[in-house]
């Protein structure tokens, strides 16, 4: 089977217009995202964490469990994955097997951040970094193990929440120079300190919007207006799904039937359909026996 030709994110990016990137954590939630013509789609580590082990985003996954959810989404999707690497799973040999595996998976960028292992997720209290040299060896290893210049990464710095703005800008000019082709500040908290992260780089910048999260949610325009390229929106999907589930689980519960319930559904042949039902039944005729 032939390779598909890697997305040019970078001349994406270069038009200055915000890429907004939902959030996917699975299978389904990948093929109805796919089908909804985003230029780009995010998966999001602590979605897929809960979605694929019930577990929460705290260094627990390992690169085989991620890398296989990588190839599972990007495999199964036309509309091109960044995907979360967390802090490439461990030393610089790690990180390089990380970035040549999530290539080979199918993104077209990986996100890898500098928080001491095990870590956080990006938006709880806690976390901590590793020393600056560190990160900005293992951003010199990634950007140099890559096949393709196509293949981005995105360098995250959580050092806002523990040491402050201006260390978490110094980092993120410190990964640049290493170069990251994208830069992630995250859990900035409050709209001036997002409109100072976007005046500072003149590099493609990501902006965290986590509902309930410490960043504030803003709309599009602001977004741009703010400096920032990407907005990915990692939780409001999983968060929907969530709480439908609990509703419908809730009134099977309290009735002991799905009659009545007020969860609107996907029609069921309308989702046989969008997980590939038909192509199974077309190879039935031509190969199957009556």
């Amino acid at each position: 089977m032939q390779e598909r030709e890697r997305p040019n994110l970078r001349a994406r990016l270069a038009k200055k217009e915000l890429l907004v990137a939902p959030g996917v954590f699975d299978g389904i939630s990948a093929k109805i995202a796919d089908q909804m013509d985003f230029e780009v789609l995010y998966m999001t580590g602590y979605g897929t964490v809960a979605s694929h082990l019930g577990l929460p985003d705290a260094g627990i996954a390992t690169y085989t469990d991620m890398v296989s959810r990588v190839a599972v989404i990007a495999g199964g999707s036309k509309t091109p994955l960044i995907a979360d690497g967390d802090t490439g799973y461990g030393g610089l040999l790690n990180v390089q097997y990380t970035v040549r595996g999530y290539e080979r998976a199918g993104a077209i960028a990986i996100q890898l951040e500098d928080q001491e292992f095990p870590k956080k997720c990006g938006h709880m209290l806690g976390r901590r970094v590793v020393p600056i040299d560190d990160m900005v060896d293992k951003i010199r290893v990634a950007t140099s193990s890559r096949d393709d210049s196509n293949f981005l990464i995105i360098a995250r710095t959580d050092a806002r929440t523990t040491l402050g703005l201006d260390e978490a800008l110094r980092r993120a000019e410190a990964y640049a120079k290493a170069g990251a082709d994208i830069l992630f500040v995250e859990s900035p908290e409050s709209i001036e300190e997002m409109r100072t992260i976007g005046r500072t780089f003149d590099k493609p910048l990501v902006a965290n919007m986590v509902e309930g999260g410490r960043t504030p949610v803003v709309d599009q325009k602001t977004l741009e207006e703010l400096g920032y390229s990407i907005a990915i929106f990692p939780a409001f999907g999983f968060l929907a799904a969530g709480e439908a589930l609990r509703k419908v689980y809730t009134h099977l519960k309290q009735h002991g039937s799905s009659v009545g319930g007020d969860v609107p559904l996907y029609k069921f042949s309308a989702f046989s359909e969008l997980m590939g039902f038909s192509a199974v039944a077309e190879f039935d005729k031509t190969y199957g026996r009556n």
